[in-house]
C-alpha cells in the first residue's frame, strides 16, 4: 500500500477589510487515470459546491451542500475554506469470499477544511475521493465547544444532473425495498404514485423520492449508479426529485418517534454518498467502489462461514402445501384441494430435505417455521414477545436435527423471523446465537417482516440501521454469518464484517408464487443487475423447475427453465438456494448444473449487457479453476454470440450448455431446454438464442 498526503493550502482564506466579500476558492481532484474529476468551490455566500467531469463531460453540474439542524443554525453557507490536503492511496486486498478474490482499492483524494465565518465558528470536513470507476463524497463534523452531539433534521446533499435521463427506479419507501423496478425519464419520476400495493406488509412513500442504487443512462449512453457506501450510525438516505429542475437531493428517512434523522456524537462522519460512473454498462457491475469505501477485514478469519448451495423448507410454504404456524394445522380448517395442509417444518420432513441435499452436494438445509410464534406474527399490531428464538415446536427435534444433518455432511441454516419488533430480537440474541454455535449452524436467514415496533420508527431509518449492525456484531461473536430479509441495504459493510453474507432488499422469487399483480416481469432481473445488485450480494433463490406453479393456477415464474439456471450465475450471492421441492428436482437433467455451478468466485467479468435489457456474466471459481457462464433476457428474443477469450491459454474446458428449446417462451413453453456438450477453449466463439423471459447457462470444467 501506498499512502501520500500533502498539504497544498494551510489557513487558505481572504479577508478584505470593511467588506463581507469573499473570493471564490476551487480545487479539484482527478482520478488516477485521468476518468473521473471532482471540482469544488465555494459561493460567494460561502455555499459549499462541487462539479463531477468525466472525461471531460460535465455530468454533474453545479450542487451544494448543507445540513439542518435541531437546536442549531443550519450549516449551509458563511463557510470559508482553512485547507486542502490532497491524498493518494493505492492497495490490494483480499475478498474472503466474493465475486473476485483481490480488489484493488487505488484513488486520488482531497480533504477540503471548512470554517464557520461567524460565531459559533463550527468546523466541517468535507472528504472526496475520485476513483476511475466514479466518485465519493462524505461529511466530517467536528468536536463543538459546548456540545458533544448533533442533531440532524435534514442533509442537503445536491446531485444536479445534466440531462434527462433515463432512469430504473423504485420508490423511496422508507419501509421496503420490495418494489417493481419502474422504467421512466427523470422529468416523469413518480413515486407518489406507488404509494398502494396490495402485496407488501409494510410501506411509507412520504416524498416523490427514489431508494438507491438508482442507476441511469444519459442520452449519449453514460451511465451513473447512485447509493452510498459505509451506512453506520446514520440514517438511510433516499433521493428526492425535482423533476423540472433534474435535480436529486438527499432526503433521509426520519424517525417520527424521536422526531429527527439522525443524533450522533461528535466527532462524527457521514456515509459516503457515491456515484458511480461508467461509458459501459457491465462496468457498473465489475465496480468494487462501495466495498472500497468501507473499513477493511475486522474480523479475521472467518472460514467457519463456508459460501454453499441450500435447499430449504420455504418453497412449500409459498405454494400453499405446507405453513409455518404448527398451531394452525393443529386447529384443522386449513385445506388445499380439499387436503389437510401439514406444518413445514417436521423432524420427518427436515430429515427429507437433509437427505436430498447430501444426495446432490449442497452444504445447508434452511428450515423455517421451526420455532414457536408464528401464529401470532402476521396481522397482530403488538408482536412483542412473540417470537421465542429458542423453543422449537413439538414436532421439530432440533437436537436429533442437527445431529442427523451432521452425519450427512450437511449444515442446517437458522431462521429468526423477528416479525419487526427488533427489541425482542435483541433480548435473545445472546441465547439465540449461542444455541446456533453448540448445534454446528453457522449461518442465520433473519427477517422483518411488518411496520416496526415500536410505532414512528422504519426499516430504512437510524435506529433500524444501528439494530442490523448490532445483529451483525453479535452473531460474529458466535460465529454466525447473517443473511437478512427486509433489511437495511447493503453499502459495502461486507468488507468490514465479512459475516454480512446476503441480503433480500428487493422484489424476490417468492412474489412470483402469490403476488396479485402477475409476479416478476422478464424485465425484472436484468434490470436488478444493474441496480440492487450494485449494492452487495441478493438471496433470491433462484432454481424453480415446476415453472408453471401447479398449486397455484393464477401465477407463473415469468422466466424459462434456462433463465433460472443462469441466474446462479448472473445474480450474485455466496449463499444460493435451489429453491423448489425435492421432487420436482427429481429425474430433470437440468439440476446438474446446479450441482457443478460454483458459489464462491476468483474473478467475474461482465461479457455484454444493457439495463432492463439483457446481461451474461463469465465467473471463475476459486481453487477449481472451472467457470462458469450465464445469460438473461427480458421479454425479447435475443441472438448472442459469447467469445471465450477470457479462458487461460493452453486449457481445453468440458462444456455443458443449458440454452432455451427452439420453440421456449416464458409464457407457452418455458420448459423447453437443450443441453449441448462441448469442447471449448480461449479464442472459440458460440452464437446462442435466447427466448424471451430465456437465458442460458454454460459450465466449463477444467480437463
Amino acid at each position: 500500500m501506498k499512502r501520500l498526503i500533502l498539504t497544498l493550502f494551510s489557513l487558505l482564506f481572504i479577508l478584505i477589510f470593511g467588506s463581507c466579500a469573499k473570493e471564490s476558492l476551487i480545487s479539484e481532484v482527478t482520478s488516477p487515470k485521468g476518468t473521473n474529476t471532482i471540482n469544488f468551490f465555494l459561493s460567494e455566500q460561502g455555499e459549499p459546491m462541487y462539479t463531477i467531469i468525466h472525461e471531460n463531460q460535465m455530468v454533474i453540474d453545479t450542487s451544494t451542500m448543507g445540513f439542518e439542524f435541531k437546536d442549531q443554525e443550519s450549516l449551509k453557507s458563511g463557510l470559508e475554506l482553512l485547507n486542502i490536503t490532497k491524498t493518494v492511496e493505492d492497495e490490494i486486498w483480499e475478498m474472503p469470499w466474493g465475486e473476485q478474490k483481490k480488489v484493488r482499492n487505488h484513488y486520488q483524494g482531497m480533504i477540503v477544511s471548512l470554517k464557520e465565518s461567524k460565531t459559533p465558528n463550527r468546523k466541517l470536513n468535507i472528504h472526496f475521493k475520485a476513483y476511475d470507476d466514479g466518485v465519493a463524497f462524505r461529511y466530517e463534523f467536528l468536536e463543538q465547544e459546548g456540545h458533544d452531539s448533533i442533531t440532524i433534521m435534514e442533509e442537503h446533499t445536491e446531485f444536479q444532473l445534466t440531462g434527462d435521463h433515463t432512469a430504473w427506479w423504485i420508490p423511496g419507501d422508507w419501509d421496503i425495498y420490495e418494489q417493481l423496478y419502474n422504467t421512466t425519464k427523470v422529468s416523469e419520476i413518480d413515486a407518489i404514485s406507488k404509494r398502494d400495493h396490495p402485496n407488501l406488509a409494510a410501506t411509507y412513500i412520504p416524498e416523490n423520492a427514489v431508494n438507491t442504487p438508482v442507476t441511469m443512462r444519459s442520452d449519449s449512453g453514460l451511465h451513473l449508479s447512485f447509493h452510498e457506501a459505509n451506512l453506520t450510525d446514520y440514517s438511510g438516505m433516499t433521493l428526492k426529485v425535482d423533476n423540472e429542475a433534474l435535480k436529486l437531493t438527499s432526503d433521509l428517512v426520519h424517525s417520527d418517534r424521536l422526531g429527527y434523522a439522525v443524533k450522533t456524537s461528535l466527532p462524527a462522519v457521514t456515509p459516503w454518498r457515491t456515484i458511480q460512473i461508467a461509458d459501459r454498462a457491465g462496468d457498473l457491475i465489475e465496480s468494487r467502489l462501495i466495498e472500497n469505501l468501507n473499513e477493511p477485514n475486522k474480523l479475521g478469519d472467518i472460514s467457519w462461514f463456508s459460501p454453499m448451495k441450500y435447499v430449504g423448507i420455504w418453497w412449500e410454504m409459498h405454494l400453499g402445501l405446507s405453513t409455518w404456524d404448527l398451531e394452525a394445522t393443529q386447529a384443522g380448517g386449513m385445506t388445499i384441494d380439499g387436503g389437510d395442509v401439514k406444518h413445514g417444518a417436521s423432524t420427518e420432513n427436515t430429515k427429507r430435505y437433509i437427505d436430498f441435499a447430501a444426495a446432490n452436494g449442497f452444504g445447508g438445509v434452511l428450515v423455517e417455521g421451526w420455532n414457536t410464534g408464528w401464529n401470532y406474527w402476521i396481522g397482530f399490531e403488538d408482536r412483542e414477545g412473540v417470537f421465542d428464538f429458542i423453543t422449537p415446536y413439538s414436532d421439530y427435534d432440533l437436537g436429533e436435527i442437527s445431529e442427523y444433518a451432521k452425519n450427512k455432511g450437511v449444515e442446517i441454516i437458522m431462521h429468526h423471523e423477528t416479525s419487526a419488533a427488533p427489541r425482542t430480537y435483541e433480548k435473545q440474541m445472546d441465547a439465540a446465537y449461542k444455541l446456533m454455535q453448540e448445534n454446528g449452524m453457522h449461518s442465520v436467514k433473519s427477517g422483518y417482516v411488518g411496520k416496526i415496533i415500536p410505532k414512528g420508527e422504519y426499516h430504512h431509518g437510524q435506529w433500524m440501521v444501528n439494530h442490523y449492525r448490532k445483529a451483525l456484531e453479535k452473531a460474529a461473536e458466535y460465529e454466525v454469518a447473517v443473511n437478512a430479509h427486509e433489511p437495511i441495504k447493503p453499502t459495502g459493510l461486507r468488507r468490514h464484517l465479512p459475516n454480512t453474507i446476503s441480503a433480500e432488499g428487493l422484489r424476490g422469487q417468492e412474489f412470483n408464487a402469490w403476488a396479485t399483480d402477475g409476479g416478476n416481469p422478464p424485465e425484472h432481473l436484468p434490470i436488478v443487475a444493474f441496480t440492487r445488485m450494485l449494492a452487495g450480494p441478493i438471496d433470491f433463490t433462484p432454481g424453480v423447475f415446476e415453472i408453471a406453479l401447479l398449486q397455484k393456477p393464477d401465477n407463473q415464474i415469468n422466466t424459462t427453465l434456462a433463465q433460472q439456471l443462469a441466474l446462479y450465475v448472473v445474480i450474485y450471492s455466496p449463499i444460493q438456494m435451489a429453491c423448489d421441492l425435492p421432487e420436482n428436482y427429481a429425474g430433470r437433467p437440468a439440476l446438474q448444473f446446479i450441482r457443478d455451478v460454483g458459489v464462491d468466485w476468483e474473478q467475474s467479468k461482465v461479457l455484454n449487457g444493457e439495463v432492463g435489457d439483457f446481461v451474461t456474466i463469465a465467473r471463475e471459481e476459486r481453487k477449481s479453476g472451472n467457470w462458469f457462464v450465464g445469460g438473461i433476457t427480458d421479454e425479447n428474443a435475443r441472438e448472442m454470440t459469447i467469445d471465450f477469450d477470457f479462458l487461460p491459454e493452453g486449457k481445453i474446458f468440458k462444456a455443458a450448455l443449458y440454452r432455451d428449446g427452439v420453440d421456449a417462451h416464458y409464457r407457452s413453453n418455458p420448459q423447453a431446454l437443450q443441453i449441448e456438450q462441448l469442447e471449448i477453449k480461449k479464442g472459440d466463439s458460440k452464437t446462442i438464442k435466447l427466448a424471451p423471459g430465456g437465458g442460458f447457462a454454460i459450465s466449463l470444467i477444467a480437463k
